[in-house]
C-alpha cells in the first residue's frame, strides 16, 4: 500500500505535493471543524438539497415517532390530561390577543392626531413653523462645507426658478415604490392616479365588535375616479379551531372585502381593451372584435376574490388571498405608523439590518480571529486541536 502510495505522489506535479502535504498538516481541530462548517454552509445554500430536505421534513411533520404508542396505558392518560391543559391555554391565548386588539385600539386614538397632522403637512393644509422642522442629524450624516455649499446653491437656483411645491409631493407614492412588497403591484399607469393620494388610515371595528381593522385610502379630487376614499376591511379571528386547537398561534384573517371604484369613463385602469381578429370559416371573411379583459393594476386590490360560505378557494384565489393578507398587515403594522421613514429610505435600511447584521457580525468574529492566529509567530495549530474523545484521561 506504502508503494502504491510513493508511485502516486512521484507522478504528481511537485507543486501538487506541496499543496497536498499543506493540506495534511493543517486539517487538524479548528480547521477540520471549519470545514465541516463551510460545507454545511454551501449545503444549506443549494436549492435542490433545501428542497429534499424540505419534502423530507413535510413527510415526518406531524407522523408519530412510535414512543407514543410504547407507553403504558397510565402514561398515555396523564399525557391526554396535558393535551386538555394545552387546549385551555389557548383559549387564555386567545384572549390575551383580544386585549392586544383592545389596547391597539386605544393607542391609535392617540397616534391619529399625529397621523392627522403629518397629512395636512403632506397635502399643504399645514405649513410646519421653523421650530417644527429643525431637525439635527446625526454625526454620520452631517455635510461637509463642500457638500453645504453645494446644497445653498441648488437651493439658490430653485428660488430663483421660483418652484414652489405645495406639501411634499408624491409622498405615498414614493413610500409605495420604495417598498418591495407595494412597488410589485404597481404598473405604470396607477401611478398618475396614486400621486392624489393623501393619506393612509388605519380604523379598528368598535369595542364589543367582531375583531378587524379598515386601511382608509384617502384621494384629492381627481379626474380617474369621484370616490375620495377607497376602503379595503379584513375580518379576523382569535380563537383556537375546535377541529385543531393546536394549531393557534394568534389572530387569523379570515376574509377581506374591497369598495366599488366609481371610474370616470375611460380611465378604469384595471381593465384594458383589446381588439383580435376573427376569420369566417364558410365566408373567408375577416372581422375585428373588440373586447374588455382584466387589466394588472394596484387597484385590483380593492376587488378581493370572494371567501365562498363553505370556505373552500381554489389554488389561484388562495394564492391571491394570501398575498393579500399580508400586504393589508403589513400596510397596517410599518407603512402607515412609519410612513416618512420608507418615504426617506431609513426603514427599508433598518428592515434589511434585520436580516444582515448578525450574519455580518459572525463572520467579522470568525475572520479576526483567523487573523489573529495567523499573525501569531509562536502560534501552532496541532496545540489547538482535541484530542479524540477517547483518549481523554478519565
Amino acid at each position: 500500500m506504502a508503494d502504491i502510495d510513493n508511485k502516486d505522489q512521484a507522478e504528481m506535479d511537485p507543486a501538487d505535493m506541496e499543496d497536498v502535504e499543506e493540506v495534511e498538516e493543517d486539517e487538524t481541530g479548528e480547521d477540520e471543524n471549519s470545514k465541516a462548517r463551510q460545507l454545511t454552509v454551501q449545503m444549506m445554500q443549494n436549492p435542490q438539497i433545501l428542497a429534499a430536505l424540505q419534502e423530507r421534513l413535510d413527510g415526518l411533520n406531524g407522523s408519530p415517532s412510535g414512543y407514543m404508542e410504547s407507553l403504558p396505558k397510565v402514561v398515555k392518560r396523564r399525557v391526554n390530561a396535558l393535551k386538555n391543559l394545552q387546549v385551555k391555554c389557548a383559549h387564555i391565548e386567545a384572549k390575551f390577543y383580544e386585549e392586544v386588539h383592545e389596547l391597539e385600539r386605544k393607542y391609535a386614538a392617540l397616534y391619529q392626531p399625529l397621523f392627522d397632522k403629518r397629512s395636512d403637512i403632506v397635502k399643504a393644509a399645514y405649513e410646519p413653523t421653523d421650530e417644527e422642522c429643525e431637525w439635527k442629524a446625526d454625526e454620520e450624516e452631517e455635510l461637509t462645507d463642500e457638500m453645504k455649499e453645494k446644497a445653498k446653491l441648488e437651493e439658490e437656483k430653485k428660488d430663483e426658478e421660483k418652484e414652489d411645491p405645495k406639501g411634499i409631493p408624491e409622498f405615498w407614492l414614493t413610500v409605495f415604490k420604495n417598498v418591495d412588497l407595494l412597488s410589485d403591484m404597481l404598473q405604470e399607469h396607477d401611478e398618475p392616479i396614486l400621486k392624489h393620494l393623501q393619506d393612509i388610515k388605519v380604523k379598528f371595528s368598535d369595542p364589543g365588535q367582531p375583531m378587524s381593522f379598515t386601511l382608509e385610502f384617502h384621494f384629492e379630487p381627481n379626474d380617474f375616479f369621484t370616490n375620495t376614499v377607497l376602503t379595503k376591511t379584513y375580518k379576523m379571528r382569535s380563537e383556537p379551531d375546535e377541529n385543531d386547537p393546536f394549531s393557534f398561534d394568534g389572530p387569523e384573517i379570515m376574509c377581506c372585502t374591497g369598495c366599488t371604484i366609481d371610474w370616470t369613463k375611460g380611465k378604469n385602469v384595471t381593465l384594458k381593451t383589446i381588439k383580435k381578429k376573427q376569420k369566417h370559416k364558410g365566408r373567408g371573411t375577416v372581422r375585428t372584435v373588440t373586447k374588455t379583459v382584466p387589466n394588472d393594476s394596484f387597484f385590483n386590490f380593492f376587488t378581493p376574490p370572494e371567501v365562498p360560505e363553505n370556505g373552500e378557494l381554489d389554488e389561484d384565489s388562495e394564492a391571491v388571498l394570501a398575498a393579500d393578507f399580508e400586504i393589508g398587515h403589513f400596510i397596517r403594522e410599518r407603512i402607515v405608523p412609519r410612513a416618512v421613514l420608507y418615504f426617506t429610505g431609513e426603514a427599508i435600511e433598518d428592515d434589511d439590518d434585520d436580516y444582515d447584521e448578525e450574519g455580518e457580525e459572525a463572520d467579522d468574529e470568525e475572520g479576526e480571529e483567523e487573523a489573529d492566529e495567523e499573525n501569531d509567530p509562536d502560534y501552532d495549530p496541532k496545540k489547538d486541536a482535541a484530542p479524540p474523545a477517547e483518549c481523554k484521561q478519565q
